[in-house]
């Protein structure tokens, strides 16, 4: 039986957003500790980007779990 959203697989959309998450903030995170550690001049353009995406993967991490492993199952 299919529910409103398809036939989808809650517990693993969340476990992959979750890690997808991570894995940004993980690449924001360890960009920014390479260049300040080895003091590289960038354009200010790409430490924004690395910031980003640290605020962009703890954002993910932090709401998947309740949209995909909480939120849409209630609805179906």
């Amino acid at each position: 039986m299919t529910g409103r959203y398809g036939d989808l697989d809650y517990p693993t959309i969340t476990k992959r957003s979750f890690l997808f998450g991570v894995s940004l903030f993980l690449i924001g995170a360890l960009g920014e500790l390479t260049i300040h550690t080895t003091g590289a001049q960038v354009p200010g353009w790409e430490e924004t980007l690395l910031l980003d995406l640290e605020f962009l993967g703890t954002a993910i991490a932090l709401l998947s779990p309740f949209v995909f492993g909480i939120l849409l199952p209630l609805t179906e």
